[in-house]
């Protein structure tokens, strides 16, 4: 059985997971017949966002605590995750990939990525394991790897724009599919970037997580 490490960035789109993407992950994992262990930044995130009316507000919360409530207790810190122990890493999107696991959506491509979350995909990286990447997510791509990485936020030109800048390869894809690096073996797909619900998003995203388990 393979076994697959998720990397979440919070709890909720605004500010942390996206967690109908992150639920669909850790489904499609089981149902593909693998198994999954989460894991998150044990840092405080970038801000908190009232999902009801869009506004900041406070207090700060950790990135670790809240992802625990996606994970259901059963996460660990990154700086804890080490490629030897998986067969490949999946990143579900949400802001929380572009807010606390990098300063993306502030920085766009001058972005840099949160030192242990970077530290751990890396590792993944440079070990030629298969790395999943969900929604924004793959806007950190760029950041791991020394040479042009083919990838997918969906059909953003903005977004896009920046990711190649980055020196990433973006390719446009429609929301029920996903991209495949061969070489790098490294697979994207838009999901709520381009997703109107939550069956579109489950296609995509169960179509990429098999896609990753091939890899393997």
């Amino acid at each position: 059985m393979a076994g697959v490490a998720v990397i979440l960035s919070g709890c909720g789109v605004y500010d942390g997971a996206e967690i109908n993407e992150a639920v669909l992950t850790l489904l499609a994992i089981e149902e593909a017949g693998a198994s999954y262990q989460c894991f998150a930044p044990d840092i405080e995130q970038h801000h908190v966002i009232n999902h009801l009316t869009g506004e900041e507000m406070g207090p700060a919360r950790n990135v670790l605590v809240e992802a625990a409530r996606i994970a259901r207790g059963n996460i660990k810190p990154v700086d804890q995750l080490f490629a030897s122990d998986f067969d490949a890493v999946i990143v579900p999107g949400g802001f929380g990939a572009a807010k606390n696991l990098s300063d993306f959506a502030f920085k766009g491509a001058d972005c840099r990525l949160e030192a242990h979350t970077e530290k751990a995909l890396r590792a993944f990286a440079d070990a030629g394991k298969p790395m999943g990447f969900v929604c924004i997510a793959p806007a950190m791509i760029p950041r791991l790897f020394s040479q042009p990485v083919s990838l997918t936020i969906g059909t953003d030109a903005e977004t896009a724009g920046a990711i190649n800048a980055m020196g990433g390869e973006h390719v446009n894809c429609p929301v029920e599919s996903f991209v495949v690096d061969e070489k790098h073996k490294v697979v994207s797909t838009p999901a709520y970037m381009l997703a109107g619900s939550v069956l579109e998003a489950a296609t995509g995203i169960r179509a990429a997580v098999k896609a990753v388990l091939g890899l393997c």
